[in-house]
């Protein structure tokens, strides 16, 4: 676990993936995703993307990754501190892991 900025996250020393069944759609102005080729998807639930997350997403999309490569491209594109960019990739991971969007080996 690792401590940043009074929060405590799980240290990820393991390497994800973003699962290809999900794509990035714009619809009506919003970056969402959607589970492609599953039509009984519950389309209540949907999953909109900020600039930042859509970012992390075309970078690492088809690629197997580590925290630190997302928090690297959130410290090139934003300039952010080292500290942020992990807090932030580390919440995108979790949220997306927890909707099984991401998985990990």
């Amino acid at each position: 676990m690792v401590r940043l900025d009074g929060f405590l996250f799980l240290k990820y020393e393991i390497i994800m993936r973003i699962n290809t069944k999900f794509k990035l759609r714009d619809i009506a102005g919003e970056t969402i995703i959607v589970n492609q080729g599953t039509p009984e998807a519950d389309l209540t639930r949907i999953i909109s993307l900020n600039t930042s997350a859509r970012l992390l997403w075309n970078e690492l999309s088809d690629k197997d990754f580590l925290i630190e490569d997302a928090a690297e491209i959130l410290m090139e594109h934003y300039s952010v501190s080292e500290e942020t960019a992990k807090k932030d990739a580390t919440v995108w991971v979790d949220a997306l892991k927890k909707c099984g969007i991401i998985s990990a080996d």
